[in-house]
């Protein structure tokens, strides 16, 4: 990786003898063979990518790989959340197979959160396990689900209800990807930004409204410190509680308000994942400032810096039909955290200081709720 390495931050996520690194810096899909080349045992890889990534990058990567002196072949899917469920993970495995990937290869999950999880995911339950790569390609993917190893698909009944813990072997974060991303789509992984800062440090949340806006305009370094510290966040956490028995649900804060507003509209463009933590996230902090643990200026700050980035933020900013709040409710009872018949909800005492609780009140979800769909 001569040339880039001054420009490469490195953070390890340290899982013992699955540990492995998390490169960010700009360029590095150019370096990507060098990178994965000490990772194979025989110089071939399978590339599980989407079709608009492809249009933009895949030939890049591709060359990357051969100047390596390693040989690859692609899968294009259609972009789009419609593709992380079973059709989908058919389509890769068999693909896969037909490809005579073995289980000492390398599959490479070129693409956003719907391909990480999704090549994550068909790696996982491929030959019993085969090691995979990921080189996510936006703003969303490089700080959350290509980092921690979870995978899976949609069900019918919920969002990511499928899946395996199946950690990569590197993940390589190139941040001169995000400038290809349309400005609705870095929001949404800017959602995904935000929730850090709120779960877990406040100083980061004060950096982020003082350098949101240099963030949405392409400041490279700005973009860099954001991923890398949302990374450094994610990867602690998952080293403590690897598979979501404790802290690891921290992470979800605004996502199980969330998961139900995408289900509700059916995981289409009405609403992108990233969108619907955002909106989860100052819901689950005006829950907290309602039942007492925290200060009300709290979600006011949230919705503030929310209101300036341009962000969807309420039940408002959603278009077309939703549920009501019974509905809602039930959508939230089918998320994967439901234990003993209740619902994790991720509260927060105050900014930085989120925690989990599984001791709130249905009635108090259901007035929330009904209160936010009357002003819609």
């Amino acid at each position: 990786m001569s040339g880039l390495a001054e420009r490469v931050e490195t953070v390890t996520v340290p899982l013992g003898a699955r540990a492995y690194d998390i490169l960010i810096g700009p360029g590095l899909i150019d370096a990507a063979g060098a990178a994965v080349a000490p990772l194979l045992r025989r110089p071939r890889v399978a590339i599980l990518t989407e079709e608009r990534v492809a249009a933009l990058h895949l030939d890049r990567l591709e060359a990357a790989l051969r100047r390596a002196g390693i040989e690859s072949a692609a899968l294009e899917l259609p972009p789009g959340e419609g593709t992380k469920g079973w059709p989908g993970l058919e389509r890769a495995v068999e693909w896969l197979i037909a490809k005579e990937v073995a289980r000492d290869d390398l599959v490479i999950a070129f693409g956003g959160g719907v391909i990480g999880d999704l090549g994550g995911f068909a790696a996982a339950i491929l030959r019993r396990g085969v090691g995979f790569v990921q080189i996510p390609t936006t703003l969303l993917a490089q700080v959350d689900s290509s980092v921690g190893g979870k995978t899976g698909i949609n069900s019918k009944q919920g969002k990511n209800l499928i899946g395996a813990f199946h950690q990569p072997r590197l993940v390589l974060a190139d941040t001169a990807l995000l400038g290809s991303l349309p400005e609705r789509d870095f929001l949404a992984g800017y959602g995904e930004v935000v929730k850090y800062g709120l779960l877990g440090d406040a100083e980061f949340f004060g950096w982020l409204e003082a350098n949101g806006a240099a963030l949405v305009r392409g400041d490279s370094a700005a973009r860099a410190r954001a991923v890398r510290r949302s990374c450094e966040m994610k990867a602690g956490i998952v080293a403590r509680d690897e598979t979501e028995q404790g802290d690891r649900a921290l992470l979800n804060l605004g996502h199980t308000f969330g998961h139900a507003l995408e289900a509700a509209t059916g995981y289409s463009d009405r609403l992108l994942h990233g969108e619907g933590v955002a909106i989860g996230c100052l819901l689950a902090f005006t829950l907290s400032a309602r039942l007492g643990l925290c200060p009300q200026e709290a979600p006011s700050r949230v919705a503030a810096h929310l209101a300036a980035m341009g962000m969807k933020r309420d039940l408002a900013d959603i278009p077309g039909e939703l549920p009501d709040a019974d509905g809602l409710v039930r959508l939230m009872a089918q998320d994967k955290k439901v234990r003993d018949g209740r619902i994790a909800f991720i509260l927060a005492r105050d900014i930085g200081q989120a925690f989990v609780s599984r001791a709130v009140d249905p009635a108090a979800v259901r007035d929330l709720l009904a209160e936010a769909l009357a002003r819609r």
